[in-house]
């Protein structure tokens, strides 16, 4: 007589913060990473585990056909797109999840990194995820995408240019424009108004595109305090925007469930901001390259963040 084992669910408890840290990355939504790590709990507690040697192993490859299932039907049947007035993220109602901790979870993990993976075709980005954030070998993920391993290493390959970016700019000013971006973040998240006056030129000039409040015309406006105020006014969208290489300069983009809905570009002079351009026109958007800055592991923050413990997220050569 056959010998069934059933996955004990203490088991599958212990994983599942690390399955959460998988879905999140693949899906870029909380609500429904929630959902693929109940999926996967369903599909394991009906399989016969006693030949698995390693079950956090399974459990992960489990997890990964999942999620890939549910980028492909979401590319299928796209999704309703977000409210188009971007002031004020949509609350996690519409994708099932608290927008508090969802805002933390896309920090940690880097907004940067969860918009460019959400470009990625859904084969690119289970190869990506899968080896680079969570050292998964190539021949495992090979069956699940139905290539071989030299494929299945080319797309993570591709995928990994992407996340990249091209040539950025030279390091002094990189590391410039990092620091404005990283106070200006800081100063709108925090309300500290008198940091972010401190930032901004006397004659600073913002203009924002007709999709970002929305209005009929182009916004634009002038002066270290309107513009400041117009910030402070604003702080809501800050939950979800992080840090970004944006056509080779370091901008923020604001990404509520890892679709980008609008990117602020500086102009510095002086080391102050002297100019702040809003964008939220999506053709405009889609014409920006977004990349991760410096590299994987610098944004990429281990899954300890989404309670996963520590994983090797160092770079990870096209040859590997």
């Amino acid at each position: 007589m056959t010998t069934y084992t059933a996955l004990p669910p203490e088991r599958f408890e212990a994983d599942r913060p690390h399955l959460r840290a998988v879905a999140y990355r693949m899906l870029g939504s909380l609500g429904e990473a929630e959902d693929a790590v109940q999926e996967t709990w369903l599909r394991a507690a009906r399989a016969d585990v006693g030949d698995v040697d390693n079950l956090s192993g399974w459990l992960t490859t489990v997890v990964g056909r999942v999620c890939l299932n549910m980028l492909r039907s979401r590319r299928t049947h796209p999704e309703v797109p977000l409210d188009s007035r971007v002031s004020e993220p949509a609350a996690g109602t519409a994708q099932g999840g608290d927008p508090e901790e969802e805002a933390l979870l896309a920090d940690s993990v880097g907004v940067a990194l969860l918009v460019v993976l959400d470009t990625l075709a859904p084969a690119e980005r289970l190869a990506f995820v899968l080896h680079d954030l969570f050292a998964v070998p190539f021949d495992t993920i090979a069956p699940m995408i139905e290539r071989t391993p030299a494929t299945t290493r080319q797309l993570a390959s591709r995928a990994r240019r992407r996340v990249r970016g091209g040539a950025p700019a030279a390091v002094a000013d990189r590391a410039r424009q990092r620091r404005v971006a990283d106070a200006f973040l800081a100063a709108t998240r925090g309300g500290d108004f008198e940091a972010l006056l401190a930032l901004l030129h006397p004659d600073v000039v913002l203009t924002a595109d007709r999709f970002v409040v929305p209005t009929p015309e182009p916004v634009s406006v002038s002066g270290a305090r309107p513009v400041a105020e117009g910030a402070m006014a604003a702080t809501g969208r800050a939950r979800f925007t992080g840090l970004a290489l944006l056509d080779g300069r370091i901008g923020l983009a604001m990404a509520p469930y890892g679709r980008l809905r609008l990117v602020l570009l500086f102009t510095l002079a002086e080391g102050a901001i002297t100019g702040i351009d809003v964008v939220a026109d999506r053709e405009r958007l889609d014409g920006i390259e977004v990349a991760v800055l410096d590299t994987v592991g610098a944004e990429a923050v281990s899954a300890e963040a989404v309670g996963a413990g520590p994983v090797d997220t160092a770079p990870v050569s096209a040859e590997d």
